[in-house]
């Protein structure tokens, strides 16, 4: 293989458990491809790791959409990065950003830029449309 299909493999396999919406085998298998001094470059849950940022992120996730959907869009590779476009979808049926459930569904974009080392993630840069989903949500965004 070579090291962008490696990386492609390692990115996917984060996309499966985080798709099976099971926080422990997110968090199992976050710790298995993140690199313990992984740096994670995104608003949102902050945790003294990267590792701990990105679990922070999906139990916050799950607890407001427990039905959350990503679809990855596009992936690119070249050298050592990947750059993911995905759609995600989801009910909001817990508390999200202090906003009581609603109910609504919600649909965003989001964009990763994931950096690898020795067949792990030592990287991440996200972007995430946080002003369309609070919008959908019924916020009123300045």
């Amino acid at each position: 293989m070579t090291p962008q299909e490696i990386n492609r493999a390692v990115y996917e396999r984060l996309h499966e458990a985080t798709d099976s919406r099971d926080l422990e085998r997110i968090s199992r298998t976050v710790d298995e491809v993140f690199h313990p001094d992984a740096v994670f470059h995104a608003t949102g849950p902050v945790g003294p790791t990267a590792r701990d940022a990105v679990k922070g992120a999906w139990a916050m996730l799950l607890r407001a959409f427990p039905d959350i959907r990503v679809t990855v869009e596009d992936t690119i590779a070249e050298g050592d990065k990947i750059v993911v476009r995905n759609t995600v979808r989801g009910t909001h049926q817990g508390e999200y950003r202090g906003l009581a459930p609603t109910g609504r569904t919600v649909t965003y974009g989001e964009i990763f830029v994931v950096r690898f080392s020795e067949g792990k993630v030592a990287e991440a840069w996200g972007v995430v449309d946080i002003f369309s989903q609070m919008q959908q949500l019924g916020e009123r965004v300045p």
